[in-house]
């Protein structure tokens, strides 16, 4: 019996520590969100600025970022071949057998 009422007391926990997550995050929304809608709005002395173009933004969302990965990618492999070369196999040393 216990048992039974320790496992319902830790449930109630985590219940009440997720709603506190939740109402924590919602906070943080609504307090943001005055802040986003306040760009809709021109103040004197804004100086934007032009746009980025089509190529510009498909540049620095897709291209960038796709780059990025490859080049961190191609370094991991190449540390991964040159441990290999030099006897070691994920992260030990193979054992000398001569």
């Amino acid at each position: 019996m216990d048992t039974k009422v320790t496992e319902n007391v830790k449930s109630a926990g985590t219940a009440v520590r997720a709603g506190a997550v939740t109402a924590l995050t919602t906070l943080t929304l609504l307090a943001a969100a005055p802040t986003a809608s306040a760009n809709l709005y021109r103040d004197d002395g804004d100086d934007p600025g032009t746009g980025l173009s089509v190529v510009e933004t498909l540049g620095l969302y897709v291209v960038a970022p796709v780059a990025l990965f490859l080049i961190i990618a191609a370094l991991v492999m190449v540390g991964d071949k040159s441990s290999r070369d030099s006897g070691q196999i994920a992260g030990r040393q193979e054992p000398n057998r001569g």
